[in-house]
């Protein structure tokens, strides 16, 4: 049969050898062409391998042999070639009688490994049909029982049909059926080994069956059922071998796929028990009449916990193809949650490690299992807590599967037992939602919509859930998630309307969390401006702007949410808001909606919101006539105006829709809103008037409806005037004057339009009534808690409005006001409607400074004169009064003869006749007025009152008793600063003797001789005139407190102006002895260093006109050659000339010493010490330090004067010259103006018992004006001053040089 070779290597290397071989014959004489050479150089008889094979008797080991060597030679391509070709049914009827001959496993497998290699061949088909036909004939035959080679066939035909080369094999079979019922037998067997290729062979046949075309997949296995099914269940259950699990599960899942398993419920048991077989609804077990579905819920059990992987996810896979079938019945869903299999898939979670692909098979399977809603509920409460790791795993996955279902199972626990959520898992499911969204905003990670919907109604139910009111705060995730969320929904190309409404629902119950509980924390506040913030930013342009492509659904979600905002809790935020939609056109917008979705749900919505809205805008319940008539209403602007042209009698329901109407068209025009022509609609409104006077006298008690109807009546009136000359109804106009005049308007019971206020001003014939008006108002206004609105407050009459009225002149305004005071003044008992008539009037002048000049025209002047002096009225008068004269023009002022009348007035009443070192409350206010009316003298205005005040002998005494008693305090002065009684006497008598001497040399130049108060006379010869001499002031500036020694200064420097002016316009010669100028020279020399600048640059100025003043007394020529000086000057130098020192402000603070320089080389005889302390190196030291941003004008005119005095060199000049001019350069690029002179800011007194604020004004006016000496040039800083000062440069070095520049 076989022929061996020596050399295992030897192959056959050409045709002929292999002809010359396949000619030789067999030792049994058999034909040549069945012995068919190998490639080791032998060769194989076929029929001595199927005799050897074929025969029962044969050894084993001579059988294994001979079908090891033929495998061997198979795996040879041309010998399986030769087979395949010439010989290829030759083998398969020994190989299957030898398969059904020994029992020896080895052999077996031998023999399937030779049918599979023949088999497996794509040449020959049919060989692999047969062998599945005569195998399955085998098996059916049922001849070989259950033994072995029964199991070895078994094995066989799985192998065979498990073959992927074709998907009919199973129609080879003769008898199908036959061998499925042996199969069934089969499984009744205990043997595990028999039962996996009893299931296998099963499945495969009916895994083929349903692939095929010629059947529909459920012809084979259903005659069978349920006796089939009862028994894999059992095998399930019993088993706890994995092959032969696996095996049963696919077999089970192939049949719930074709939703076999639910045959139970339509098969009747007897036709089981006529089958012959076993009734396993009697299990082993002893469990009687047990179900299919108890049966597999318990067979499932095992594999599901199993340890292998494989087998759990194949259950798994089972499971879900079973509760997915159309057949299974929520009663089977209900058993399988009743025989706990929830649980499992929980516990499958847990031990999973919440990783897929358990994870994604469980949760479908829970979320099948959920439809068992009661049953369900308590295993869902119990494996919540799985849940939340699973949400995390899932959320960090782009697009999970199982992200919908895992979010769908949180959701239904939470809303079904808000409680059964801790605190620690509200707050991680917080944050693991919130970082769901931050990602899919950020385009890292996506999810489906569906998935987004559900997140959001999640984080709804947390929110809601009594945890959320327990937990640590969690503003800030929800104020981020919602961020996110928002901007997930509307940045993206698609928008989905289940998303859009879903997120819409967050944004709404997250602003109702922000008003529960603690609505005062700091982070829930947030939040709530947080969200205000979206609505405003995003979500309302969004609606304004893509009203025409989104869908009413959309439009409703987000007029919903801006309704909410208004409906809760009305505070600060509604209101902020309800102003951001007004000031969109809100009203034009809701009208155009009804025009775009014309159903009952979007007016009824609409006008709901416009109720609420005009709520928060106009007071609360100011809607409610629209939400009355809110189902009448009709959609169209126009509409409106013809319901107002009907008489209210018509119907029933008319009074509430024009009172709606009325209030809709009021509201809308309030705002700047125009729905219809305003020819149109004051048309409209007259004819209502005209129609319904009748009614309006029953409208007594509603005075704001009249109101309202007076205030859209004038506006429209007051708008056509502004627009064009309307056409309008003398006799509706009659009829809205009467309702004026008859008290049943109310100005201050409803916001009223700026031209309104206008119009209504304007008309004489409503006079009277007005000043009722601004009395009431004046009545309500409270002076020290009323907030004083700078600007347009929404139409709201305040005292911002009536300022900017009244200012115009265009109207009755002033003449009203100054009408109400003086008919206030006539009539007795009037104190405090008098008083807060004049706080109202000051406090107009201070929003609108431009009042005052209104009221000077109309005599305010005038009626105070009239006035009796009350203690009562008296400082409101004073405040009034203090206000008006620091806001007129000087003009308008100069133009009223009453104001001496009235300072008379308020000095006899104030200046106490005997003398009185310390002063009243009283008279130093109006010692403050008397200050500002000497200073408006300077300007040529109110020269009589100030003469009447210069002179007045009270005043005079007063003023010397405060100074003498002030001087005689000498060191201990010092401790008297603004916060006692003496110091601030003392400031306010000094304020008013640097007035005094402006003004006496502005009232009447050339009467005084200021020399006079250069000389030490006795103090017991008071001058004529209010002035303090210059020894008393240089006391007071050397022991008085800070603000003393800074008005002393300015007093004292304002005197030695004088004096210089004196001494040079008359040539005088100076009367004064020099103790008495060494003495002025200590005080002046010891303050140049003082901390606050304005006293030691006024001291300095004094020093340089002492200095200058050597030319007209021989004597002071040794102030120019002080020590002290030559002290200050090299302090300076060494300053200036330090590096990295040469800021702006440290520049300022050299100011005081650079005067001095300058005074000293302005000496017709410098000392020879200026010229050493100025040498070249520290010219040049400072010239490094100096630039165009730090220059100012008193460093340049001390360049100018050393250039003068001939102390700077060529270089030294040509860097000054780069200076300039690059200072020059960059001033008028700039176009600097930061350094002019500018207006003293304007103070409102509000309480007459702080007199800080006159003090501090007069301190202002006193500092920004000029107190230099004319050959100084001012020295006030300025970008003017110092393009003066550079020109002045460039000339003195044109003439010094000879035009270099």
């Amino acid at each position: 049969m076989y022929l061996s070779s020596d050399s295992q290597s030897m192959d056959v290397d050409d045709e002929g050898e292999s002809q010359s071989q396949s000619q030789r014959c067999c030792s049994q004489g058999h034909r040549s062409s069945l012995n068919l050479p190998t490639h080791q150089g032998g060769s194989i008889c076929l029929v001595c391998f199927s005799n050897l094979i074929s025969n029962p008797h044969s050894p084993t080991i001579h059988v294994s042999y001979a079908l090891s060597h033929l495998s061997r030679s198979l795996s040879f391509p041309p010998f399986l070639h030769s087979i395949l070709t010439f010989h290829p049914h030759f083998l398969l009827s020994p190989l299957i009688t030898a398969l059904s001959s020994f029992d020896d496993d080895p052999v077996a497998e031998q023999l399937i490994h030779l049918v599979l290699a023949l088999a497996v061949s794509p040449q020959q088909p049919s060989i692999r049909r047969q062998f599945v036909a005569r195998v399955s004939d085998r098996i059916s035959s049922g001849a070989l029982g259950w033994s072995p080679r029964q199991l070895h066939m078994l094995h066989c035909l799985g192998a065979l049909l498990n073959c992927e080369k074709d998907d009919d094999l199973h129609v080879h079979i003769k008898d199908i059926y036959s061998l499925i019922s042996v199969l069934v037998t089969g499984l009744q067997l205990p043997s595990e080994e028999i039962r996996g290729e009893v299931l296998f062979v099963l499945y495969k046949l009916y895994f083929l069956q349903s692939k095929s075309a010629e059947g529909d997949g459920s012809d084979i296995l259903i005659r069978f059922c349920p006796k089939l099914l009862y028994l894999l269940t059992n095998v399930l259950m019993k088993t706890q071998n994995d092959d032969v699990r696996l095996n049963c599960i696919a077999l089970l899942t192939l049949l719930a796929q074709k939703h076999l398993l639910q045959e139970e419920c339509a098969c009747d048991s007897s036709y089981m028990s006529s089958s012959g077989g076993v009734n396993y609804k009697e299990s082993e077990d002893g469990v009687n009449g047990s179900s299919l579905v108890n049966l597999f819920a318990e067979a499932i059990k095992g594999p599901m916990l199993s340890s292998d992987s494989q087998v759990q996810i194949s259950t798994l896979d089972l499971l879900f193809h079973y509760l997915s079938s159309v057949g299974t019945s929520g009663n089977q869903i209900q058993v399988l949650v009743e025989e706990n299999i929830a649980d499992y898939l929980f516990e499958i979670l847990r031990l999973s490690e919440y990783k897929d692909p358990a994870v994604k098979m469980c949760l479908q399977l829970l979320d099948l299992l959920s439809t068992a809603e009661e049953v369900f509920k308590p295993r869902l409460v119990v494996g919540f807590s799985t849940l939340i790791p699973v949400l995390r795993y899932v959320a960090e996955v782009p697009f999970h599967p199982v992200q919908y279902e895992t979010l769908k199972l949180i959701f239904y626990c939470i809303s079904e037992f808000p409680g059964a959520v801790s605190t620690s898992q509200l707050e991680e499911l917080v944050l693991i939602l919130t970082r769901m969204f931050r990602k899919h905003s950020d385009g890292e990670m996506g999810i489906i919509p569906e998935t987004f919907a559900m997140a959001c109604s999640v984080f709804v139910a947390l929110i809601r859930s009594p945890s959320c009111k327990e937990a640590l705060d969690l503003s800030k995730s929800i104020e981020e998630a919602i961020k996110h969320a928002i901007s997930a929904c509307l940045y993206v190309s698609e928008r989905n309307i289940n998303q859009i409404l879903q997120c819409l629902y967050l944004l709404k119950e997250a602003y109702a969390y922000s008003h529960d509980g603690n609505s005062t924390n700091s982070s829930i506040l947030e939040l709530r401006c947080s969200i205000l913030d979206i609505c405003r930013t995003r979500l309302l342009p969004w609606l304004l702007s893509d009203i025409n492509e989104m869908q009413e659904e959309i439009v409703l979600g987000l007029l919903e949410i801006f309704h909410s905002i208004l409906l809760l809790h009305p505070s600060i935020d509604s209101t902020e808001f309800a102003e951001t939609l007004i000031s969109s056109c809100w009203f034009s917008f809701s009208y155009g909606c009804l025009g775009l979705f014309t159903g009952d749900r979007m007016k009824h919505r609409i006008y709901l919101l416009l109720s609420s809205l005009m709520d928060s805008l106009l007071g609360i319940d100011s809607g409610q006539p629209v939400r009355d008539a809110a189902l009448h209403l009709p959609s169209d602007p126009v509409d409106l105006l013809f319901l107002l042209r009907q008489r209210s009698t018509n119907r029933s329901d008319f009074p509430s829709c024009q009172s709606a109407a009325l209030l809709i068209m009021y509201t809308s025009s309030l705002y700047d809103e125009r729905l219809a022509d305003g020819k149109l609609v004051l048309a409209s409104l007259e004819q209502y008037i005209l129609l319904n006077c009748g009614a309006f006298h029953n409208w007594a008690t509603d005075i704001l409806t009249v109101t309202r109807l007076v205030n859209l009546y004038s506006l429209l009136r007051g708008l056509g005037n502004m627009v064009y000359q309307v056409q309008y109804s003398r006799e509706a106009e009659e009829i809205i004057f009467q309702l004026i005049n008859n008290g049943e308007w109310d100005l201050l019971s409803a916001r009223t339009h700026i031209v309104s206020l206008k119009w209504l001003f304007r008309q004489e014939n409503i006079v009277k009534s007005l000043c009722h008006q601004i009395l009431k108002f004046c009545q309500s206004y409270n002076l020290e808690e009323a907030d004083i609105i700078i600007g347009n407050n929404s139409q709201t009459i305040n005292v911002q409005t009536l300022a900017e009225l009244v200012s115009t002149g265009e109207n009755y305004g002033a003449r009203l006001f100054v009408c109400l005071l003086a008919q206030l003044f006539e009539e007795e008992g009037q104190e405090h409607e008098m008083i807060s008539v004049l706080n109202l009037m000051a406090t107009m002048v201070h929003v609108c400074p431009a009042v005052s000049d209104q009221l000077s025209l109309h005599g305010i002047a005038a009626t105070i004169k009239t006035w009796c002096f009350s203690t009562t009225t008296f400082m409101s008068i004073l405040i009034l009064a203090f206000n008006i004269l620091s806001s007129a023009h000087p003009q308008t002022l100069s133009a009223d003869q009453s104001w001496v009348a009235v300072t008379m007035k308020m000095i006899e009443y104030s200046i106490p006749a005997t003398m009185a070192d310390i002063l009243s409350h009283e008279s130093l206010f109006v010692i403050g007025i008397l200050s500002l009316i000497l200073h408006l003298s300077t300007n040529e205005a109110l020269e009589d009152p100030s003469k009447s005040i210069l002179f007045n002998t009270c005043i005079i005494s007063a003023v010397n008793t405060v100074v003498c008693a002030a001087s005689s305090k000498g060191a201990a002065l010092s401790d008297h600063d603004e916060g006692t009684s003496t110091g601030e006497t003392l400031i306010f008598v000094l304020l008013l003797n640097y007035f005094a001497v402006k003004s006496l040399h502005a009232v009447i130049p050339g009467f005084v001789d200021w020399q006079s108060f250069l000389v030490s006379t006795n103090p017991s010869e008071p001058l004529a005139f209010i002035g303090i001499r210059c020894h008393e002031l240089c006391r007071l500036l050397h022991f008085g407190s800070s603000v003393i020694k800074i008005i002393a200064s300015y007093s004292l420097l304002e005197l030695f102006n004088r004096i210089s002016d004196q001494i040079n316009s008359k040539h005088e010669e100076l009367r004064c002895s020099i103790g008495h100028l060494m003495s002025i020279r200590s005080i002046l020399e010891g303050l140049v260093f003082y901390s606050d600048l304005r006293v030691a640059t006024n001291c300095a100025l004094c020093l340089s006109m002492l200095m200058r003043w050597e030319n007209h007394a021989e004597e002071t020529k040794l102030l120019g050659h002080s020590s002290w000086c030559r002290l200050v000057i090299e302090e300076m130098t060494v300053s200036l000339a330090a590096p990295s020192l040469a800021s702006q402000s440290f520049m300022e603070s050299q100011r005081p010493a650079v005067l001095i320089a300058i005074a000293l080389l302005k000496l017709h005889k410098i000392p020879q010490w200026v010229r050493y302390v100025f040498n070249n190196s520290c010219i040049s030291g400072i010239l490094e330090n100096i630039a165009a941003t730090n220059l100012s004008s008193e460093i340049l005119v001390l360049f100018r004067e050393l250039l003068k005095s001939d102390f700077l060199s060529t270089e030294q000049i040509t860097t000054i010259n780069q200076i300039l001019q690059e200072c020059r350069k960059r001033m008028y690029t700039n176009n600097a103006q930061e350094g002019l002179p500018k207006e003293p800011v304007k103070r409102i007194l509000t309480t007459p018992d702080d007199l800080g604020d006159i003090c501090r004004y007069l301190i202002d006016l006193m500092s920004s004006e000029t107190h230099s000496d004319p050959d100084s040039s001012g020295f006030n800083k300025g970008s003017r001053k110092l393009l003066e000062e550079i020109e002045l440069f460039f000339s003195t070095l044109t003439v010094d040089d000879g035009g270099i520049r």
